[in-house]
């Protein structure tokens, strides 16, 4: 078996979420933890970071990756959704791993899932932490699927959880409340096991320090000795520590403030509460060259300088809200926005918080997947003056033809969109 023949099997067997949305979704971890069984219980043998969020955590999940590198550790990055290739959510060292490797797997283990039957994710989860373990990685670093609590990485036992924020996002999975989320995500959150929570909330605040209460590791601050929780947001850690004078960092998302700070408390925790020692230093390095080292792709990404074009993969109104405000920021006398959304999104939310004005052109269009709305339903929701252009060839092509070299395009709305974009501008 090669490598496409490993993903058509994946593709056509157990269709993955980001192409067919809640047929996909297996909720419990019988299936993943008779998977594990099968391929040697991989999960027993990792030291790992879990981390989870409504938004920010595949930001956020880089950004602990990276200054990890930096300290010189052989670090695993398990991620989710890919833009362009399958074998982008499993790196080590920002190194993607082989399409060979892929296809061994699969060929490997065939029959015992043409038996289980397991979801696209449940498979690529089994994968990432088999590979892991047989690279023999110092740490990996692990963002959830879908939720927490039955989430198929939630068979881990952690060093340290991390929950970025709360936001209302697979509502149909998750409950539609911020506590029934929280209470979800909150699930990734063990016994002894020491846990960041990057962004607080009055609705969600008090569904942490249950759950913390429960399993023993509430405390009251990151220097304080007995503490095994922490609010990132309220420590003030990264804004007291002279990190190069500066927290810089490759990503230039106003909205990564929220992922620096959470990432750092948490690499602050982990140099806390193990062995591992990390240098502000090692942390700065990391933070500084984020995307070159673990391969992070579309956070407010330039893709080309004239007109100026930038992708981001924000796509819920939590998401958006920052995009949102980077967007009114720029200074360039018109911006064509080629906007497109799968259709659990909150899309009427989403294009209410959106810039309006004379200089902003909205091109809507229709991403690759079965899930997405079409340009026209998007441009019905905008209610404004507007296009519709189903394919994001065409669409993206509108833009670059009607831009002025002075202008700016956006491209996003949809992480399918952005994978697109990205393609044509880099491969």
């Amino acid at each position: 078996m090669n490598y496409n023949e490993a993903v058509t099997y994946l593709y056509s067997s157990r269709p993955p979420f980001h192409q067919v949305g809640a047929a996909a979704y297996k909720p419990g971890l019988d299936n993943t933890l008779r998977l594990m069984a099968h391929v040697g219980n991989p999960h027993e043998h990792l030291r790992a970071i879990h981390v989870a969020g409504t938004n920010g955590k595949g930001s956020t999940s880089h950004l602990i990756a990276a200054a990890l590198q930096a300290s010189g550790l052989k670090v695993g990055l398990f991620t989710s959704p890919h833009l362009v290739s399958l074998t982008e959510r499993i790196r080590i060292n920002g190194q993607p791993i082989a399409e060979a490797d892929v296809a061994a797997f699969i060929e490997q283990n065939k029959d015992f899932l043409d038996t289980l039957q397991p979801s696209f994710f449940e498979t690529m989860t089994a994968l990432a932490f088999a590979y892991f373990v047989q690279q023999q990685v110092d740490i990996a670093v692990v963002e959830v699927g879908l939720g927490g609590r039955l989430d198929s990485t939630n068979v881990l036992t952690p060093i340290l959880s991390v929950i970025t924020n709360i936001g209302l996002d697979h509502t149909e999975f998750l409950g539609n409340t911020l506590p029934k989320i929280a209470r979800e995500k909150a699930g990734i959150i063990k016994p002894g096991v020491p846990c960041v929570i990057g962004e607080t909330h009055p609705q969600t605040m008090n569904v942490f320090l249950d759950r913390a209460q429960e399993c023993g590791i509430l405390g009251e601050g990151l220097e304080t000795t007995n503490c095994r929780i922490w609010f990132a947001d309220q420590c003030g850690y990264l804004r007291r520590c002279r990190l190069r004078e500066a927290p810089d960092c490759e990503l230039k998302g106003n909205y990564q403030e929220h992922n620096l700070q959470t990432a750092f408390v948490a690499l602050r925790a982990i140099i806390q509460n193990s062995k591992f020692k990390i240098k502000n230093s090692e942390i700065a390095e990391g933070f500084a060259h984020v995307c070159s080292m673990t391969g992070l792709r579309g956070r407010w990404e330039t893709l080309c300088e004239q007109p100026l074009t930038i992708c981001d993969t924000g796509h819920n109104s939590h998401g958006l809200q920052y995009v949102a405000k980077q967007l009114r920021e720029l200074t360039n006398p018109h911006i064509w926005i080629v906007f497109g959304q799968v259709n659990d999104k909150d899309s009427d939310i989403s294009l209410r918080l959106m810039p309006q004005g004379e200089k902003y052109h909205y091109i809507f269009t229709k991403p690759d997947t079965q899930r997405a709305r079409s340009a026209e339903e998007m441009l019905e929701l905008w209610g404004k003056e507007g296009l519709a252009i189903d394919s994001p060839e065409e669409a993206i092509s509108y833009a670059q033809q009607h831009a002025a070299p002075e202008d700016a395009i956006f491209i996003g709305g949809s992480n399918y969109l952005v994978g697109y974009a990205i393609s044509r501008y880099t491969y």
